[in-house]
This record gives C-alpha cells, sequence and structure tokens, in this order.
C-alpha cells in the first residue's frame, strides 16, 4: 500500500486549522495580518498551532475550552509553526525573552506579551492542567465577559 506523505500531511493540517477556527481563532497566516491582530487594544490569546501529537492531544482541546471563562481574552487567534513561516516568525517576534516554541499560548495585552504557556508545560500534561493555567492567566490579564 502506498501512502502518500503529503496528502496524509495535508489533511492533518487542514483538520488542525478547522479545529481552532470551531473554537473561536482567526487564522493569521500573513505578517500583515499578525500585525493588525497584535496591535489591538485589548487581550489576545495566540495559539502557536502544530502538527505534534501535543498539539491535537492537549493544546487545541485545551484552547477549545479554556475560553469557556468569566473572563476572557479579547481576540483569539492562531499562527501555525511550520506551515504559515513568516506569520509564525512575525508573531514569536512579540515574544520576547521566550525561546519559539510550538505548541504554545501567549497572552498580550495592547500587543505587549503578558504571559506564555510554552511546549514543556503542554507536553506530557492533561488538558485540564492546560485550561487551568490559561485561566489563571485570563483572570490575571483579562476583562469579564
Amino acid at each position: 500500500m502506498n501512502i502518500d506523505f503529503n496528502l496524509y500531511m495535508n489533511d492533518i493540517v487542514k483538520q488542525a486549522r478547522e479545529d481552532m477556527e470551531r473554537s473561536g481563532y482567526t487564522q493569521l497566516t500573513t505578517p500583515e495580518e499578525v500585525e493588525a491582530a497584535f496591535d489591538k487594544k485589548g487581550t489576545t490569546l495566540v495559539m502557536v498551532n502544530s502538527v505534534c501529537g501535543c498539539a491535537g492531544g492537549i493544546a487545541r482541546p485545551a484552547a477549545a475550552h479554556s475560553v469557556h471563562y468569566d473572563k476572557r481574552p479579547d481576540q483569539l487567534v492562531t499562527v501555525f509553526a511550520g506551515q504559515d513561516k513568516e506569520a509564525t516568525a512575525k508573531a514569536r517576534s512579540y515574544f520576547t525573552d521566550y525561546p519559539p516554541s510550538s505548541p504554545s499560548f501567549a497572552i498580550l495585552k495592547d500587543g505587549k506579551i503578558c504571559a506564555m504557556v510554552e511546549r514543556h508545560e503542554i507536553e506530557g500534561h492533561d488538558p485540564m492542567s492546560v485550561v487551568n493555567k490559561l485561566q489563571q492567566y485570563f483572570e490575571q490579564y483579562c476583562e469579564e465577559v
């Protein structure tokens, strides 16, 4: 049996993007889209998506469930590491003092980094521990909805 690896990867990427969109996140695929989103006033949750297992099994479910909370970011956005490379690089340029990490989450307020949940805080953890960590940051940086 021949498996076309590119078709397989395209399916995984498509599913990962759709997961985030269904959860209310806006895809940022260009540096210009990143800049426009990050320059908005208020709080922004950025999910740096990836195709790894911890993204699909932990980070994307946490991204979906964390926003069901009294306090939540004003906007939800995502960039896709390894897919939208320029957009991801632009997003990471805002994450000063943090090394590149995917999957990961960043909380920005008025375009400035406030907090980060890095891959080592996702991989090997359960989705609810990531949800709890994100909601602690929402409590600290976000307004009630």
